[in-house]
């Protein structure tokens, strides 16, 4: 991989550059986006678009930061040799927090078992090419504002369900991170002061109820009380356990039961959505993950509870939609907070 060397990154610090790179702008920019259970890195146009190429394993990180960075310069050396031409200017990186997003380091995240990991200079020494770090709830946010199923709205919100719940606020093109970098952390709002333990050590998260493994947690704990579901059938003929996923196949196969861990995951999510919307009155809500697969039962009483919950004029100001980039978004919007900061402009 060829690039135009680390100082375009502010020596790697993340500082805005002065626009006079974009003269003579390199073809690509790479994407990674670390989450709790996949890995993701690509090349994006540099003007944005479709990803040129897309390279996906397991994040595995109980093997520790330094494989999966050597797994992500891996990936990306790959991703280039296909491509074959045109530049890549650097690398933008997207990972679970908190961080100090001017440093570089990961401070710690629960989804990953990392502490006080310097992500960024890890990278840019494995790759020898400028790297930006950011959370990937924000990559993912900013991917959706940048080229996907909010672009161009002034106000945006991200949720991505996964591993954990991730979200991100997109303002006027910026990425609002708040005066430590951790605003946005939606996953951590709390729908019940003395509710489920969450990985963070607080109790009541949303993350602790509807991201994947929260599902998957509630839906077997009822599963021996309801008859006649065919979910752990499904689960039996998939990975052996019963999974999100698990649940959104059988919920779209016609089981009940599955259907009503749905409902009951939206209306929990809506507690959550509904105080954003007050809070923030965005023009949109996108919300990303695995179980958007399920549509309407999740969309359905995702959508009735926020307009029961919240004020009806930012209710009606608001479109919730699906991810238009589901797979892509964070890696995507890695690529494209590395553009925004060191070449200025979306």
């Amino acid at each position: 991989m060829r690039g135009p060397g680390r100082d375009a990154a502010g020596g790697g610090t993340g500082s805005r550059g002065t626009g006079r790179e974009s003269a003579a702008a390199p073809r690509w920019i790479a994407g990674v986006d670390i989450g709790g259970t996949n890995l993701r890195a690509g090349l994006i146009p540099f003007e944005g678009g479709v990803p040129g190429v897309v390279r996906r394993e397991r994040t595995r990180p109980e093997r520790g930061p330094a494989d999966v960075v050597a797994r992500v310069a891996d990936m990306l050396r790959s991703a280039a040799g296909e491509v074959g031409r045109g530049e890549v200017a650097g690398i933008g990186v997207g990972c679970p927090g908190p961080l100090d997003r001017k440093a570089g380091v990961v401070l710690e995240t629960p989804n990953l078992g990392w502490r006080n990991v310097p992500l960024r200079d890890l990278v840019a020494e494995a790759t020898g090419l400028p790297v930006t770090v950011d959370n990937d709830a924000n990559c993912a946010a900013y991917g959706e504002w940048w080229q996907g199923a909010g672009k161009g709205a002034d106000r945006l919100i991200g949720l991505t369900l996964g591993t954990g719940i991730g979200g991100g606020i997109v303002i006027g093109g910026e990425i609002y991170r708040g005066a430590s970098d951790a605003a946005g952390e939606v996953g951590h709002m709390s729908v019940d002061f003395a509710g489920r333990l969450c990985a963070c050590g607080s109790r009541g998260c949303v993350e602790a109820y509807a991201s994947g493994p929260g599902i998957a947690a509630r839906a077997v704990e009822g599963l021996t009380e309801a008859g006649d579901s065919r979910l752990a059938e499904i689960a039996l003929n998939g990975s052996g356990r019963v999974t999100a996923r698990a649940v959104c196949e059988a919920a779209l196969r016609g089981d009940a039961y599955s259907r009503g861990i749905l409902t009951e995951t939206a209306r929990i999510l809506a507690v959550a959505v509904a105080n954003l919307v007050n809070l923030l009155s965005p023009d949109v809500i996108v919300v990303a993950g695995g179980v958007t697969a399920a549509g309407e039962y999740l969309f359905g009483p995702l959508g009735e509870e926020v307009r029961r919950r919240a004020f009806p004029s930012a209710v009606a100001a608001c479109r919730i939609v699906p991810s238009e980039i589901p797979d892509t978004a964070g890696m995507i919007g890695a690529a494209g907070v590395f553009k925004r900061t060191v070449y200025g402009g979306a």
